[in-house]
């Protein structure tokens, strides 16, 4: 009930408005956030990937209802890529993409030529492009862009939202040779018809979901935070025989910093998912809705300020 009063706060203006101007707030929105300018992101990237981390690079914003908003936004990761090449970071940090921020919440036509604008910019800078999985409502529009954008970039990465119903099957499809898939949770608001609601369940389809990725052909990312998932996903990799190199764990910045160094100083990929940017109030209301310990840790800081 907690989770689900979050994210329905996530979409309320009045909630973001007592949050955004709360005064302790900023302290804790920059445990999540790695501040607001490319330079911001290119300096966090530079750090995490001379510790022997990958990274994948978010521009905060989404939902964009609006034609110049979504060109501005597909252009702003166009210079962000060309800046990743030019640093020569391209070989280890990649971004990630959510269409509704590039058109797709109005027009799909525009999202999937914004999106190939991107991928070329990432082709350039010698990287790849993960299409973030947003609302249950866009699975099958979200996906059908992946599959149109892999006729020219193959390397375009999938999300599998594992609390969704048809999260295994959609494994199962793009467990492929050469399909890059990030197993998360998922953390957007969704019926009991099309959702798992029980943290249990939820899990279970993560593990039945892995079972899939990491016995078939691509690339699996595993996005999780939780050690015995970590734990299973290791016994996977040995059971289907997966070098380290073979898949990767990945996990967002400032949420267990000492475990994501620990699996990469044993040989592990693990790739950090870095969001940056002034539209900030969704995501963070999504970190604290996908785990306790990220609520704790704001009441905590509420009341240091009180």
């Amino acid at each position: 009930m907690l989770r689900q009063a979050l994210l329905v706060a996530s979409r309320s203006g009045g909630a973001r408005r007592v949050v955004e101007t709360a005064p302790f707030t900023g302290d804790v929105v920059r445990r999540f956030v790695a501040g607001e300018t490319i330079d911001d992101a290119l300096r966090v990237t530079g750090g995490l990937t001379g510790e022997g981390l990958l990274v994948s690079l978010d521009v905060l914003g989404e939902d964009t209802h609006d034609e110049g908003r979504a060109e501005a936004n597909a252009a702003h990761y166009v210079e962000l890529l060309g800046r990743l090449g030019a640093a020569g970071l391209g070989r280890r940090a990649e971004v990630s993409l959510k269409l509704s921020a590039i058109g797709q919440t109005f027009d799909e036509d525009l999202a999937l030529e914004n999106a190939r604008r991107v991928c070329a910019a990432a082709h350039s800078a010698g990287t790849t492009v993960t299409l973030d999985m947003e609302e249950h409502t866009t699975v099958d529009s979200t996906l059908g862009v992946v599959h149109e954008l892999r006729r020219d970039y193959p390397d375009v990465g999938a999300v599998v939202q594992a609390y969704l119903r048809r999260a295994e099957e959609h494994c199962a499809e793009l467990a492929y040779e050469g399909s890059r898939v990030r197993l998360c949770k998922g953390a957007y608001a969704a019926p009991a018809a099309v959702a798992f609601t029980d943290r249990e369940e939820v899990d279970r389809s993560y593990v039945r979901c892995m079972k899939v990725l990491m016995a078939g052909k691509g690339y699996p990312m595993l996005a999780t935070h939780d050690p015995r998932l970590i734990e299973v996903a290791g016994a996977l990799s040995v059971l289907n025989e997966r070098d380290d190199d073979d898949f990767e764990y990945q996990m967002l910045y400032g949420i267990r910093p000492q475990e994501q160094r620990r699996l990469a100083e044993e040989g592990a990929q693990v790739r950090v998912y870095v969001a940056y940017g002034r539209e900030w109030y969704q995501y963070f209301m999504r970190r604290l809705a996908e785990r306790p310990a990220n609520l704790r840790f704001f009441m905590r800081s509420l009341v240091g300020r009180s």
